[in-house]
């Protein structure tokens, strides 16, 4: 079985695959990481990470857990062409299961810690994107940063106009990450010149996706489709 790892700034998830088929899916905080604990029989071991730091940590658990290291996703073994500076992992591995699950040209939109806007072009490469500050950071720098607003959670709100301080602030939230949303895919559409895909992930996606018709489609999993293919393009080649 194939255990995939997608190493995050908040979480690490692991899922382990038989084929196409996910088995299991499980996640801990990043900062709190010391060691995978996994009963299936794991053949193989793939990743892809964003925090350097946590990679040692990461190889000597899975050496321990499974006697084997994972096999790091980056720029020299990603199947899709990168024509951007410094991309992240964890973008990569999302455009390239984009385009072999949904083909190109396409925009993902991934609500996690940052909201990131990746664009691939008609050729099925990562030619650039938007990166902006996540709903849930947004939210707690504004809760720490002024004293009379409270702590809430994310929720879609039942109307735009809020009667007070926290139904504003959920309005705020939700609306206002709708609207840059929409309004940045509509400039992306403009500036590249086609109609991509539109397809959003990440762990806010699903409550985003109720209120626009912007999203074409919705895959919470979009990280690890595309470290399944990886790993069978990357065993196909060593076949």
């Amino acid at each position: 079985m194939l255990l995939a790892i997608d190493v995050g700034n908040t979480n690490i998830v692991f899922a382990v695959y038989d084929g196409d088929k996910q088995v299991t899916q499980w996640r801990v905080e990043t900062a709190r990481f010391d060691s995978v604990e996994c009963t299936y029989d794991i053949t193989d071991i793939i990743a892809c990470s964003v925090v350097p730091k946590v990679n040692v940590p990461l190889i000597e658990a899975c050496q321990n857990a499974f006697g084997m290291a994972p096999v790091f996703i980056t720029k020299d073994n990603i199947d899709i062409g990168i024509k951007t500076n410094n991309l992240g992992a964890d973008r990569m591995v999302g455009a390239s299961g984009a385009v072999a699950h949904y083909g190109a040209p396409c925009v993902i939109v991934d609500f996690g810690t940052s909201t990131n806007f990746d664009v691939v072009n008609e050729k099925g490469e990562h030619c650039g994107g938007v990166l902006t500050t996540g709903a849930r950071l947004s939210l707690s720098a504004l809760s720490s940063a002024a004293a009379q607003l409270p702590e809430i959670d994310i929720e879609k709100p039942g109307k735009v106009i809020g009667t007070n301080t926290k139904d504003a602030m959920q309005s705020g939230m939700y609306w206002g990450y709708i609207s840059m949303a929409e309004g940045l895919i509509d400039r992306i559409r403009g500036e590249a010149g086609n109609n991509p895909i539109i397809i959003a992930t990440g762990g806010l996606s699903s409550l985003f996706e109720q209120g626009t018709n912007y999203f074409d489609v919705l895959d919470q999993d979009l990280i690890m489709k595309g470290l399944v293919h990886l790993h069978k393009v990357l065993n196909k080649e060593e076949s």
